[in-house]
């Protein structure tokens, strides 16, 4: 026994030396390498790119929605073939985007270097128009949607069933990429002339009238001087041709068809000769934010006629000028907010019908003493007649909201808008003649008052249900409603697109109601 119990001790203590032998052989275990690190400098969600001293983040959102009333992704039901109000109008339209953005900065002497990118995947629902042709039929037109540059987009990835003629597209746009260091932001951003909530104070509906609003980003060359508290002012210089040309219109091409159909003549705008030159100064502080803008446009029209030998009427300047209101610190409720903003235009009528909301409406309706009725309007930047120098068409407008948050989870705006176009004698005597009984439209039979002028108004409810962080639904109602001045009767040779036969039609204004559902989840 005493034996046994020795050699059992023995083979143990053997077995640990042996043990502590192979070990001491084996490689030591390398410290995990912290491949990516948390970048606290700029706030939450960004990390150091493994081997840099660069910090990224990554950014966006994913919606889902559906507007009801409108072929747009949330405008007024206008145009062709929207404003036609029969059988080629969309009851809804639906898409999905996914928005991605990334942020990159690295600190420097110099200061931060950031980068900016912001861009969106869509998919929409397309529309129909008439072809025209004495057996019917229609043409798929795309998504009707206004993109990053005011136009329908172009079909990406469009598939096309041979079968049922049902089409679908896809469509890619760039927001925002732009470059800023030691006080310059060079590239795509939103305008200097903007106020930071650009066309949304508190509202999803994206055709608001009333300001400017490059909610999309416009290519700018901009310095930005910080004088502390709150205090910034900039000058830059924007491009003018993706958002701010709304035209330069020759009033002789002018025929009472195309007024009917929202334009005035040929429009004649030439090649860029200017940016934008936009001046801005604000206050933003705790109690909310006061800004003051002021923008200059060249309009550079190409010729009177086809070639260059017919001439050409000279550059005329156009200018514009804003100011904008936040109040954050209501007594209604924490967190409540009232966004307000005003402008006056003079040959710059982009900075009051922005982009996405346009400046050129035909929208019909139902009449007592007609076959239907219609109204139509125009505001380019400026028109004019062969051989005669560029006239400004003048715009001034508001709009604003006021948000209340019921509670963490709840939120109602109010929102709305008005905008007014004004013309010269020279587009009124061309157009409606002299007391407005004459020129291309006034002196038709059946019209008993003929003026260009008109007006916008718009009005609209929004509610948002945020139930989880970053994730809301909501459900906004808006009204828009087209003042137009002309009155009577008109022989309208129809149209197409639109199926609009010729008969006689009632001078009427007109109204658009819509609804978008959207659900968006942010990350």
């Amino acid at each position: 026994m005493k034996f046994t119990k020795t050699l059992l001790l023995g083979s143990a203590a053997g077995l640990m030396a042996a043990s502590g032998a192979f070990a001491a052989d084996l490689p030591v275990k390398a410290k995990a390498v912290e491949y990516v690190k948390i970048c606290s400098l700029y706030g939450a969600g960004f990390y150091y790119i493994p081997g840099t001293d660069t910090c990224i983040k990554l950014g966006g959102y994913l919606r889902a929605e559906v507007a009801l009333g409108t072929n747009s992704s949330y405008g007024a039901a206008n145009g062709s073939p929207a404003g036609a109000h029969n059988r080629l109008s969309n009851y809804y339209t639906m898409r999905a985007r996914e928005d991605l953005n990334i942020d990159t900065r690295t600190a420097t002497e110099y200061g931060v270097v950031r980068t900016f990118f912001d861009g969106v995947f869509s998919w929409t629902t397309g529309g129909y128009q008439g072809s025209g042709s004495a057996t019917g039929g229609t043409v798929y037109t795309g998504s009707l949607g206004l993109n990053t540059s005011g136009a329908a987009p172009a079909l990406v990835g469009s598939s096309v069933n041979g079968t049922d003629g049902n089409t679908s597209a896809g469509s890619l746009g760039v927001y925002y990429a732009f470059i800023q260091f030691a006080g310059f932001t060079m590239g795509k951003a939103v305008s200097q002339f903007d106020a930071p909530w650009t066309n949304y104070p508190g509202n999803n509906f994206d055709g608001l009238v009333g300001g400017s609003g490059t909610v999309t980003g416009v290519n700018q060359f901009t310095y930005t001087a910080d004088f502390g508290q709150g205090v910034t002012a900039a000058f830059s210089a924007e491009d003018a041709t993706s958002y701010y040309q709304a035209g330069n219109q020759n009033l002789t091409g002018a025929t009472a068809a195309g007024m009917v159909g929202g334009t005035y003549g040929t429009n004649a705008i030439g090649g860029s000769r200017s940016p934008n030159l936009v001046g801005m100064v604000r206050v933003d502080q705790a109690w909310g934010l006061f800004q003051a803008s002021v923008a200059a446009h060249d309009n550079h029209v190409a010729y009177y006629g086809a070639t260059e030998t017919t001439g050409h009427p000279d550059d005329k300047w156009g200018w514009a000028v804003q100011l904008a209101l936040s109040i954050k610190n209501i007594p209604t409720g924490a967190g409540d907010v009232i966004n307000v903003s005003a402008v006056y235009t003079d040959g710059a009528t982009r900075y009051n019908f922005q982009n996405l909301a346009g400046s050129s409406y035909s929208m019909f309706g139902s009449s007592g003493v007609a076959y239907q009725s219609v109204g139509f309007a125009n505001a380019p930047d400026t028109v004019y007649v062969t051989g005669s120098s560029q006239e400004t068409v003048k715009t001034w407008g508001f709009r604003g909201a006021y948000t209340h948050n019921w509670d963490p989870y709840w939120n109602t705006a109010l929102y709305g808008a008005y905008a007014q176009a004004q013309y010269g004698s020279l587009a009124k005597t061309a157009l409606c003649g002299a007391g407005g009984g004459g020129g291309v439209f006034g002196g038709l039979a059946g019209v008993t008052g003929c003026n260009p002028d008109f007006a916008i108004g718009q009005i609209g409810l929004i509610t948002r249900w945020t139930p989880v962080k970053n994730l809301t639904f909501s459900g906004d109602l808006n009204w828009t409603h087209l003042d137009q001045k002309y009155s009577g009767t008109v022989g309208y040779a129809g149209a197409g697109t639109t199926a609009k036969p010729a008969a006689l039609y009632e001078l009427k204004d007109q109204d658009s109601i819509t609804l978008l559902l959207r659900a968006q989840r942010n990350w």
